[in-house]
């Protein structure tokens, strides 16, 4: 990655690096991730890209930080994103009739609850399906099941 390729969403590039690293097996549950230094050298960036892209693969539960440890990758890796896995069975849910039109969806405290996830895992689910038109935020009341065009 050259310093120009690093501009915005630089981070975004090094946690899918290492999602990829993680899915392939380069980096396997229980081992350590390279420290921030390291990642700064190899990707060329200063700490704070490398800390963004590291708190991103923790909100998707990939990695996790044990004290005295560091940043470690999850015993039990999830074969899919988390919350690729929440959004498709609130989908499902959606378009199987269970979660009708106007229908007020699970708050992100009770998908956290649910699902086992940190916020940020339920915050990228709810905004999955926010981002395909299936539901809408209504500020102050929640998610609810959108009306398709």
């Amino acid at each position: 990655m050259s310093p120009r390729e690093t501009a915005w969403g630089a981070y975004a590039q090094i946690a899918e690096v290492l999602r990829q690293r993680i899915s392939g097996g380069e980096l396997v549950p229980g081992s350590p991730m390279p420290s921030e230094a390291a990642l700064c050298d190899e990707f060329a960036v200063v700490r704070n890209t490398v800390r963004r892209a590291l708190a991103a693969l923790e909100d998707e539960g990939l990695i996790e930080t044990l004290p005295g440890k560091g940043r470690v990758v999850r015993g039990e890796a999830p074969t899919q994103y988390e919350y690729r896995r929440i959004a498709a069975e609130l989908r499902k849910r959606i378009e199987g009739g269970d979660l009708a039109v106007g229908d007020a969806l699970p708050s992100e405290a009770a998908i956290v609850e649910k699902y086992g996830v940190a916020r940020g895992t339920a915050r990228q689910a709810l905004a999955a399906l926010e981002q395909d038109g299936l539901i809408e935020a209504r500020h102050g009341k929640g998610r609810f099941v959108r009306r398709r065009p």
